[in-house]
């Protein structure tokens, strides 16, 4: 049945009634206002995922040189000096590489999703009460895109690639066959207080818890929130404290998927890289099952790569354990 058919059959019923009047008003007004809320518009998956770094070339190296993606899209300041420059992971997915603006500081910039549309994004959030620029312009690559701020602070950039913009022109170019992986599933965030983060995630911009899971088997320790429209997602690192800023990098984290960790790490063994990394990698079995290394840049930000799968295809049940207090 149709909204203005099924109101009909209730206004009808109300004109029998006393108060006929102030009930058609009230039921009149909440489905007109059902009928133009914005609706949330596709949020297609993980964009890209942006960090600072304290020696801009040498982090350089570690995402190019050592994970193997294609150096894109370079941006310098007025003065001459960097910017900002993006790595390719896959056409829709890229790390953003930043110098720092301050020593001894959190390395995370911001997370970003990407949409089907921008505009009625940016709408969407406005009625839900996000702070939202009022109008959009293109980016310095020409793609449309705004940030918002969740309740734990992190900067969070939405984007549209646009048919005018680097990242549209360049599809299909640019995909290092050295690179580590081809899909960036999720990127991993610091929260200490859930609820209000929980909630904004879910409610807000519609993601869906897939699991959580427990370091240590009492403690909650993460929860994986899927986007609503690809299976990428948002890991949330839960704890009470926050760590300090420069202590955050283990936490603050991108995965990089790949079909064998133990092959993977073989093959960045031979890079070399290696001699300047000067860490063991180590191949272990996550509390999720799914086989999985950890990498560091030259600030500590964590890569974590890791199997599609847990070690034998079966689900890995959720852990019972309660968030931090």
């Amino acid at each position: 049945m149709r909204i203005n058919d099924a109101l009909e059959l209730v206004v009808q019923a109300c004109r029998r009634s006393v108060g006929a009047g102030l009930t058609v008003a009230v039921l009149s007004a909440g489905v007109l206002s059902a009928q133009t809320a914005p609706e949330r518009p596709k949020i297609l998956g993980l964009s890209h995922f942006a960090i600072f770094a304290h020696d801009f070339d040498r982090s350089r190296k570690f995402y190019g040189d050592f994970l193997g993606f294609d150096e894109v899209f370079p941006l310098k300041n007025p003065d001459g000096t960097p910017s900002m420059t993006f790595y390719k992971i896959n056409d829709h997915q890229y790390i953003e590489l930043f110098p720092e603006k301050t020593p001894n500081s959190d390395r995370l910039n911001h997370i970003s999703f990407e949409t089907d549309n921008i505009e009625a994004l940016r709408l969407y959030l406005a009625s839900k009460g996000v702070k939202v620029p009022s109008q959009l312009k293109p980016g310095r690559i020409g793609n449309l895109a705004f940030n918002i701020t969740d309740p734990a602070g992190h900067t969070v950039e939405m984007v549209q690639y646009m048919p005018t913009g680097e990242t549209m022109r360049n599809y299909g170019k640019h995909m290092s066959p050295n690179g580590v992986s081809k899909h960036m599933t999720h990127v991993g965030i610091i929260v200490s207080d859930l609820d209000p983060e929980y909630r904004f995630y879910t409610e807000v911009l519609g993601f869906k818890e897939t699991w959580r899971g427990s370091s240590s088997g009492t403690v909650l320790s993460w929860i994986n929130l899927k986007t609503p429209d690809s299976d990428d997602y948002v890991e949330l690192m839960l704890s009470r404290p926050e760590p300090e800023p420069t202590k955050r990098g283990t936490a603050h984290h991108l995965c990089l998927v790949v079909p064998d960790v133990s092959s993977t790490v073989a093959k960045l063994k031979t890079s070399p890289y290696m001699k300047d990394y000067g860490k063991e990698i180590e191949v272990r079995t996550g509390k999720n099952r799914k086989r999985q290394a950890n990498l560091f840049d030259p600030d500590g930000t964590r890569t974590e790569v890791m199997e599609p799968t847990t070690i034998d295809g079966k689900p890995t049940p959720p852990s019972t354990a309660l968030p931090p207090q």
